[in-house]
């Protein structure tokens, strides 16, 4: 198995390289030069077996030689150990042919787990054998940051620093990432936007002297194993809905597209997917430009969605690549124009995506009302993102079963979903004294030299 860049000039990597790597030095992301694609049968016999045999099953042809099958599945079995679901990913009812997949049984109550862990297990195997360290960075909107420091947190082979933006998450967010007590993890406060610390991520990997320097290694989802790791909760649910002989369809509440980018991948394997549904929120760059074919930033609005206010959306790139049948060039040529402000999706490739994705949006006032719908009519309490993905369902449903995807657990949205509901969500109770341990946190500038300085100090010391 080998892996391409979507910028097209970047050399081909294995899956190890490509998932050490993280962010091609041509700027682009690293996809699959082939999608294998699981036979029918195959696919019905995943049904009933346990998540992690279903997650060998569906990953083992992505990761060619890197580990023995023997090995891999070891590395599947530690990284879920730890999740409070004997399912991992359950199904819930929500209405007649509306299904809620919950997907915040993880140890930081995010769907980011799901991946986070398992590469956690990953990078560890890999660098161990080989003998080497690395330097991980990520940058966050909330919930990928928590989920990478706990699953590297202690980990001999790496240092991990996270940029968040500062203010611009929840509290229980912020606490998950800045109470972690190990000395290789480390909490940065931006100031500015998701989309600040996104970009400077990403001007940290094509700073070749640093990049090197430091031995830098990503976990966001520009990390194609990241994107992996989240295609096998759509094979759990979809079989559990009678897939591969029924249809499924799913929406995706949606900020980087890399969690409805794994439902694609899903679909190319030969997943029966009739539609995957991006729900945005107010930043909703997303489903405009599946409307008007114009991809045009805005300007990003703090929302009670906080993981979602995002309007440089990293994974977006995966999917125009495909979009454009696979042309690097093109995918470059689109990126420098959104550099200087926006670029428009051809009529082509626009009616491609079209075919595979619908979207949506919801208001601050429509996500707070299906918070209190949900709690009401369906006796579910739900995050303001799931809350989101829920509302936009409801204007796609119909004869094939939809699954919406529930992707974080409510208490860690705790004010949002006591102003919609009057109920306060209580975290579980390994997290009951979140509030009483002692917060670590670095304050940086949105400036490339002052992060690059902080990450350096600490690596080197």
């Amino acid at each position: 198995m080998r892996y391409v860049s979507t910028r097209g000039a970047a050399p081909e990597l294995t899956f190890e390289d490509a998932m050490l790597t993280g962010l091609a030095r041509d700027g682009g992301l690293y996809v699959p030069a082939e999608i294998p694609v699981m036979p029918a049968g195959d696919i019905a016999a995943l049904a009933g077996l346990p998540y992690e045999e279903v997650a060998f099953r569906v990953m083992r042809p992505f990761t060619g030689d890197t580990f023995t099958d023997a090995e891999f599945g070891d590395l599947i079995q530690r990284a879920y150990a730890g999740f409070g679901h004997a399912a991992r990913a359950p199904l819930v009812q929500l209405q007649p042919n509306h299904f809620l997949l919950e997907l915040f049984h993880g140890p930081t109550l995010a769907f980011k787990d799901f991946a986070m862990q398992l590469i956690g297990q990953m990078f560890e195997a890999v660098l161990t054998r080989r003998g080497e360290r690395v330097t991980i960075v990520g940058a966050t909107s909330g919930d990928t940051g928590s989920a990478a420091m706990e699953a590297f947190r202690g980990l001999d082979a790496a240092q991990v620093f996270i940029l968040y933006p500062h203010g611009r998450v929840s509290e229980v967010q912020r606490r998950q990432m800045t109470t972690v007590s190990e000395d290789n993890a480390h909490a940065l406060a931006v100031t500015g936007t998701f989309d600040d610390c996104q970009a400077r991520l990403k001007d940290m990997f094509n700073d070749f002297e640093f990049r090197d320097g430091v031995r830098l290694a990503g976990v966001n989802s520009i990390n194609w194993a990241r994107v992996l790791a989240q295609v096998v909760y759509y094979f759990t649910a979809a079989v559990s809905l009678g897939a591969p002989h029924r249809a499924v369809s799913f929406t995706v509440p949606t900020g980087n597209f890399g969690d409805v980018f794994a439902g694609y991948i899903a679909r190319r394997m030969g997943l029966p997917i009739e539609r995957l549904v991006v729900a945005t929120n107010q930043n909703d760059i997303l489903d405009r430009t599946f409307r008007s074919g114009a991809y045009t930033p805005a300007g990003v609005k703090p929302s009670i969605s906080p993981s979602m206010d995002i309007e440089v959306s990293s994974n977006f790139e995966r999917a125009l690549f495909d979009a454009y049948d696979r042309d690097g060039n093109a995918v470059a040529q689109l990126m420098s124009e959104l550099k200087a402000g926006g670029f428009g999706v051809s009529q082509g490739a626009l009616g491609r995506l079209r075919e595979i994705y619908a979207s949506g949006r919801a208001s601050e006032e429509e996500t707070s009302a299906m918070i209190a719908r949900a709690n009401a009519e369906f006796g579910e309490l739900l995050c303001p993102h799931s809350a989101v993905g829920v509302h936009v369902a409801q204007d796609h449903l119909g004869a094939t079963p939809m699954v919406t995807l529930a992707t974080a657990h409510p208490a860690k949205f705790p004010d949002a979903v006591e102003a919609a509901t009057g109920i306060r969500p209580a975290l579980p109770e390994r997290m009951a004294d979140l509030f009483d341990r002692p917060e670590r946190i670095t304050r940086v500038e949105n400036d490339l030299k002052a992060l690059e300085e902080v990450i350096a100090g600490q690596v080197m010391a």
